[in-house]
């Protein structure tokens, strides 16, 4: 008997699924598809640096290379205390014992800066210093969660005016929405190492031209998927 039950109240709730499901489907509606797009210009910029005493063949130390790094970086504005974090401190300890050679230590540093110039300045003036070994590792965009979410209202909106002018053409008018499917949202660039590039770095012959190289802007994109009555 309480087999049965459960059968007969399993059925009831299917079948309050397919009623359901019926009535979306018997509503006459209209189904779209918008995407808004903005680019953005970078404002988080990782920069790797490896200070080695290899690089000078041992005759300066990485204790004083550092200090001749941070002196530098001082003076164009970078707070290194808030800005310049230590990543890595290592040594070539089993060349030595291997091959009994002097140990030439190195040290490895992450800079955050928030402009391509910035990030300009510190390749060229590091490189001043025969501090080669720097390289950009990632770029972000500070306002990425809040712009995903004006690009979604954006996308909607679009939505709603596409569904206008569809049903406009028709003699009819839209109604309330009954159905939003965020479909995607895409951050091209963001993050990934490849897609970094300061435009005109090749091309720089001093430190005054600095001011006119950029970063390739982020391509923040959302799509949502809509379906409006039509009334």
């Amino acid at each position: 008997m309480k087999k049965t039950n459960l059968i007969l109240v399993m059925l009831l709730i299917a079948y309050a699924g397919l009623a359901q499901t019926k009535n979306f489907i018997d509503k006459p509606y209209i189904e779209t598809r918008a995407t808004f797009t903005e680019e953005v210009t970078p404002d988080i910029i990782n920069i790797s640096i490896i200070i080695s005493e290899k690089d000078s063949k041992g005759k300066i130390s990485v204790d004083k290379l550092e200090n001749m790094m941070i002196s530098k970086l001082n003076s164009i504005g970078i707070d290194t205390k808030k800005q310049l974090t230590v990543s890595d401190l290592s040594s070539n300890f089993q060349n030595y014992f291997l091959k009994k050679k002097d140990v030439l230590k190195s040290k490895s540093f992450l800079l955050l800066v928030n402009e391509a110039k910035i990030a300009g300045k510190v390749i060229t003036e590091l490189e001043a210093l025969n501090i080669s070994n720097v390289r950009l590792t990632t770029t972000e965009y500070s306002k990425l969660e809040e712009l995903k979410i004006e690009l979604k209202a954006k996308a909607i909106l679009k939505a709603k005016k596409q569904a206008e002018i569809m049903a406009n053409a028709l003699g009819q008018k839209v109604g309330k929405a009954i159905y939003i499917s965020d479909v995607n949202i895409v951050a091209a660039l963001n993050g990934r190492v490849s897609g970094i590039n300061i435009r005109g770095l090749n091309s720089i012959n001093s430190i005054n031209e600095i001011d006119s190289i950029e970063f390739e802007k982020i391509k923040v994109e959302s799509t949502v998927s809509v379906n409006f009555e039509i009334e």
